[in-house]
């Protein structure tokens, strides 16, 4: 088995996926070089500059040609560089790219996959480093994807790219460096479908993107304390697997929703309020959640490390859940 990283596990899964079909085409700012973080490097060269395309910075005019290519019959995967700038496109996104769909009575569609990073990852500041996906998650007819490991990347990157439909793809710049080995009978995730990370029988804690790495590390140690933690990895944020989550809530009777984006009106509220909603006999207790402050994403490494999330705060409020004391 071979061992990638997640930017090299993206070029694969781009790579492999414009060798399949001819109609995927790439585009965004300077993706013909490599992008902002190096995953289209040296794909213009195998595929041809008519296939990479490099585009002017303008977040709005990528989405544009990219929803009209994709409206006669491409397959366009564009880059936002940093989701923080995906809100230039969000009137094409929404009002456009979203309901064509359903505005032509399923006459159109538009194919496309929106490559774009988010989350903080040491020192790019409050405007490179939000994580804005519930953005999106409003919005019907998107899809939003949010992969937690290269493997998981790999996958969902291509799944995406074949599902037929407009994708938010999230990558968190955090992970970028991650290895992993890719098996070699891997069989593609299928969109909209969450997987258990690890299984457990005390809590269930409910992770998505980088989050899900962090909820792992807190469930290693709560096992130290005597906590069954099950990490259920949500994979697609829209549409939500409630399936899954249902599942695992059964078992556990106990939930706790993780994720890196501030907590008001985060997606672990409205995960929360579909547990209370559906599952609300099934729960020992109320939903708890860990998310980000309501602040903006500090400068100093210093004090984004204090600000963000971490293991130890889903550790202290796992164990508060069960009857512990805080750490």
């Amino acid at each position: 088995m071979a061992i990638h990283t997640f930017i090299d596990i993206l070029k694969r899964a781009l790579d492999e996926e414009m060798t399949r079909d001819a109609s995927v085409h790439l585009l965004g700012e300077d993706v013909a070089a490599g992008g902002a973080f190096g995953v289209t490097r040296g794909l213009a060269d195998k595929h041809g500059a008519t296939r990479v395309r490099n585009t002017p910075i303008s977040e709005a005019a990528i989405t544009g040609l990219a929803t009209g290519a994709a409206l006669a019959g491409i397959r366009p995967v564009l880059e936002i560089m940093f989701i923080d700038f995906a809100t230039l496109a969000l009137d094409c996104l929404l009002n456009q790219t979203a309901k064509y769909r359903y505005m032509s009575g399923g006459q159109l569609t538009v194919p496309l996959v929106v490559r774009t990073q988010a989350g903080a990852a040491g020192g790019a500041a409050a405007q490179h480093s939000q994580s804005l996906e519930t953005f999106f998650i409003h919005i019907p007819g998107l899809v939003v994807v949010a992969p937690s490991s290269p493997i998981e990347a790999y996958g969902l990157l291509k799944s995406a790219i074949r599902l037929g439909e407009p994708v938010i793809f999230i990558e968190h710049k955090r992970l970028y460096t991650m290895k992993e080995e890719l098996p070699q009978d891997f069989a593609l995730p299928a969109i909209g479908k969450a997987r258990v990370a690890r299984e457990g029988t005390d809590v269930t804690l409910i992770a998505y993107s980088a989050m899900v790495q962090t909820a792992l590390e807190a469930a290693k140690e709560l096992e130290s304390n005597g906590i069954s933690t099950e990490v259920i990895d949500l994979r697609t944020l829209l549409p939500l697997d409630m399936d899954t989550i249902s599942q695992s809530v059964s078992k556990t009777h106990r939930v706790l929703i993780a994720h890196e984006a501030v907590q008001n009106g985060g997606m672990g509220a409205e995960i929360a309020a579909r547990i209370g909603a559906e599952l609300f006999d099934e729960l020992d207790g109320p939903v708890q959640r860990v998310g980000c402050p309501f602040a903006p994403i500090p400068f100093a490494p210093e004090l984004e490390r204090a600000l963000l999330p971490g293991s130890h705060h889903i550790v202290q409020v796992a164990r508060r859940m069960m009857g512990l004391e805080s750490v």
